[in-house]
């Protein structure tokens, strides 16, 4: 008897009465047979795997006001959630530009946008770095509203593959584009202890950073355990409390990819092309995920009213709500900023 290769795969199988590992988690990761489980799984105020859920859609949808027949930019198109809340708003005659640099998630996501009915002339997808706003622009005419979301998505945080959690042994890679540019494994093997604590000092406001980066410097890291493992025992000796260890954990990560992305010099750039690809009357929305982004954000957009740029800004950050934060703790950090350039 011949194996039928339309069958799907057999699921991989694990110990005990619930999944543990990403791979084992084969409800989650196909959520259209399974969507029931996917719902229990946020029910209990979690993300399924190779999943993402948006965040402050309702406030966003608000800051930006999409109408019918307007142009609009999700410059960070992630797995495609608040594209998929804006796109029925600007229709008809509307159209949403989504770009993203993940190479592997991009299609996944463009392949879920198009099976609800989303064509080429209501969306147009592009692999690029939002940095490239002009070409976008060239090709658009510009944008009546512009979203950028700054967090990573949850599904490349959950998959051990691409090294951005330590919560999981992986490669210490932590690429939002892994075809590109060098690994945090690379990256750390090319610093001393000076400049690496310099590096979580400035990219995530670490306190111990001069702890940690004697604990990492002169080993040979290349997996997510590793470097775990020494930042655990930066804090231990430390006399660090569990909580605070992971914190540190956290903190320590995202320098690693803000370095490894070069993220706050993207961020700079976008945030100077930004108000020549709006529209008269144009809206941008940003979310933030921590204070260095946070601040670039905000410098921005008061000296961009300052200066006449932006006709309105929004006054203090959005923060999700306490039900929002309950249901998606991954939304806790999150900060919203908004502004307006004038009408014309």
């Amino acid at each position: 008897m011949t194996q039928d290769d339309s069958a799907p795969p057999r699921r991989v199988r694990y110990k005990g009465t619930h999944p543990r590992r990403y791979e084992e988690k084969y409800k989650e990761l196909a959520p259209a047979r399974h969507a029931g489980e996917l719902e229990k799984v946020m029910a209990r105020g979690h993300t399924p795997a190779g999943t993402h859920r948006p965040i402050m859609v309702a406030e966003i949808l608000e800051a930006l006001n999409p109408r019918p027949g307007e142009l609009a930019l999700d410059a960070t198109l992630g797995y495609g959630g608040h594209a998929r809340e804006l796109l029925p708003r600007l229709l008809p005659g509307g159209r949403l530009f989504g770009v993203d640099v993940d190479p592997l998630e991009l299609p996944r996501t463009e392949a879920r946008l198009r099976s609800l009915g989303f064509g080429e002339d209501a969306l147009v997808v592009r692999r690029m770095n939002f940095a490239g706003l002009p070409r976008l622009k060239a090709e658009s005419g510009g944008f009546d509203l512009v979203l950028a979301d700054l967090g990573v998505s949850s599904m490349q945080i959950d998959n051990p593959a691409r090294g951005f959690t330590w919560k999981a042994e992986g490669p210490l890679d932590l690429r939002l584009n892994p075809q590109r540019g060098r690994s945090a494994a690379d990256l750390l093997a090319t610093l001393d202890e000076g400049s690496l604590a310099e590096l979580l000092l400035e990219n995530s406001d670490e306190p111990h950073s001069a702890a940690i980066a004697r604990a990492i410097h002169g080993q040979a890291i290349r997996t997510t355990r590793q470097l775990a493992d020494c930042v655990r025992a930066a804090l231990h000796a430390e006399r660090r409390d569990a909580d605070e260890a992971k914190k540190a954990l956290q903190r320590t990560f995202q320098a690693l990819r803000i370095a490894v992305n070069d993220e706050f010099t993207v961020l700079d750039q976008f945030l100077s092309l930004l108000p020549d690809c709006l529209n008269p009357g144009g809206r941008v929305a940003i979310l933030t995920f921590h204070s260095g982004e946070d601040r670039r954000v905000k410098k921005a957009f008061q000296q961009g009213l300052r200066d006449g740029i932006y006709a309105e800004v929004v006054p203090e950050p959005i923060r999700a709500s306490p039900e929002e934060r309950r249901s998606n703790p991954r939304s806790t950090s999150a900060k919203l900023r908004w502004a307006r350039v004038p009408a014309g």
